[in-house]
């Protein structure tokens, strides 16, 4: 998300086209009212805990962003930190601890006893006391962003141990881990500009992503060691309906493979990662009529094809009516063909959630996971107050939805940002990090996911995918 932030104005326009939308579903079903929870019969929440019931997290600015897992550890990202949950029953999960660190919008990932929190707004220094930076500041105030390391190996006392200044901050960022006797992990730093104009941190053109190298014995010594400029053309020049591309929104690593997917603002990317530090471009896809910002990509477990994201709206429009229709501010499934440097990704069709959102629910395709049923392509995905959509894409060019949850919209009256940022499958339960509610927890009862039960893993990062076959 966050083209709501600091460098969003285009999408901002595009946001406030959009949040005119009819009150009805499709259908005869109304719209659940505030707060009534809806669902299909074969998913049920079963754990929900508010984490903004006090305390730094509870503004309604301080939205709840993404997910990693270890053990049984769920860390949260929020604007002003990140929250630490035990999962240890997912029914009755509880608040280990919670951490004050503001920066938007603390993106994250977990490798064994290191966490990494993403800054992507200028802070005026590195530590979890920074203040923010207002645009308007001058251009020689001090200015930080990036990523920030923490040792949780006491999940219930995480500590800060490193910091890593990158160019445009760190809107995301994706862990490879390193091969053979490099026993350092590699952060792919994903940033952009859409100001239109350089900003201090910032420069235009920013054609590049960030990679940072943490060597897992020494965390303290990460620092950045390549920026390699991913579109020297300079990528999608962009138009009135769609983002330009001035770097990555989001990168999806399949290291078993040496591929990874970008999703670049106005390019979808398939890239060759054998080599960590110099990732190279095998193909991109644009699609000029339906997508307006490239937002995330997600593999099926055999890595044969890309399901991309569209954020129509940056996430904060309502997308989800007859107005903008089924084919925007969906997903799109590319079956990724040929050999070698001869890969290419081959469009097969749109997915979008069935049901009609009220104008003041900010509805679009957002973050998600594989879920681990064997023979089949299934995937969990949050559509913010569109709430949960559970899918199957094993034929490309027919996707079948299998499930919803979903709540009302927060307010009938004005259209505040909400509903799942992130839900991923997690060892047998769906984890949604609700941005203002909190966690929910779901389990799903479908013969058509026969099989997911078994896998268990130790450390989940959406973000960065494995054959669930080696979990």
């Amino acid at each position: 998300m966050k083209h709501l932030a600091s460098r969003g104005l285009a999408a901002i326009a595009i946001m406030l086209s959009l949040t005119v939308a009819a009150p009805a579903r499709a259908g005869t079903t109304a719209v659940p009212g505030v707060d009534e929870i809806v669902s299909s019969p074969n998913i049920t929440q079963v754990g929900h805990l508010d984490n903004k019931t006090g305390g730094p997290f509870a503004a309604e600015n301080s939205y709840n962003t993404d997910w990693a897992f270890r053990g049984h550890y769920a860390f949260s990202g929020n604007y002003n930190g990140f929250t630490v949950y035990d999962i240890s029953n997912p029914r009755d999960p509880k608040i280990a601890t919670q951490v004050l660190c503001p920066g938007s919008q603390n993106d994250l990932s977990i490798h064994g006893d290191l966490l990494f929190l993403a800054t992507d707004s200028q802070r005026s220094d590195d530590s979890c006391a920074s203040v923010a930076v207002p645009g308007t500041a001058p251009a020689e105030t001090p200015r930080w962003e990036g990523i920030k390391v923490f040792d949780v190996k006491d999940p219930l006392n995480p500590r800060y141990v490193a910091a890593v200044k990158t160019d445009c901050g760190s809107h995301t960022e994706t862990l490879v881990p390193g091969k053979g006797r490099d026993k350092s992990v590699y952060l792919y730093v994903s940033s952009y500009n859409l100001s239109g104009a350089s900003v201090p941190n910032c420069a235009l053109p920013h054609d590049k992503i960030s990679i940072v190298k943490v060597p897992l014995r020494n965390p303290a010594a990460a620092a950045v060691v390549a920026t390699p400029v991913l579109f020297p053309d300079g990528g999608y020049e962009g138009d009135e309906d769609s983002s330009p591309t001035t770097g990555c929104h989001d990168i999806t690593a399949y290291p078993q493979r040496d591929i990874a997917a970008g999703a670049c603002m106005g390019d979808g990317a398939l890239f060759d990662i054998s080599n960590p530090v110099a990732p190279k471009v095998i193909t991109t896809v644009r699609d000029t009529t339906n997508f307006a910002f490239w937002h995330s990509a997600t593999f099926n477990n055999a890595g044969t094809k890309v399901v991309f994201t569209d954020e129509l709206g940056g996430g904060g429009g309502a997308t989800c009516n007859p107005t903008v229709g089924p084919d925007r501010g969906a997903d799109a499934i590319y079956d990724i063909t040929g050999k070698g440097k001869r890969l290419t990704l081959q469009f097969r069709s749109y997915f979008k959630i069935p049901r009609e959102n009220a104008a003041t629910e900010n509805c679009v395709a957002h973050n998600g996971s594989l879920i681990p049923v064997p023979g089949r392509d299934v995937m969990v995905q949050a559509w913010y107050q569109g709430g949960i959509s559970i899918w199957d894409f094993t034929d490309s060019r027919k996707p079948v939805e299998i499930a919803y949850w979903e709540r009302g919209p927060l307010s009938t009256e004005r259209l505040i940002l909400g509903g799942s940022w992130s839900a991923y499958w997690y060892n047998g339960y769906v984890y949604s990090s609700d941005i203002q509610k909190g966690l929910d927890v779901l389990k799903v009862d479908d013969r058509r996911l026969r099989g997911a039960d078994w896998f268990r893993t130790r450390q989940f990062n959406a973000q960065t995918q494995e054959n669930f076959f080696t979990w």
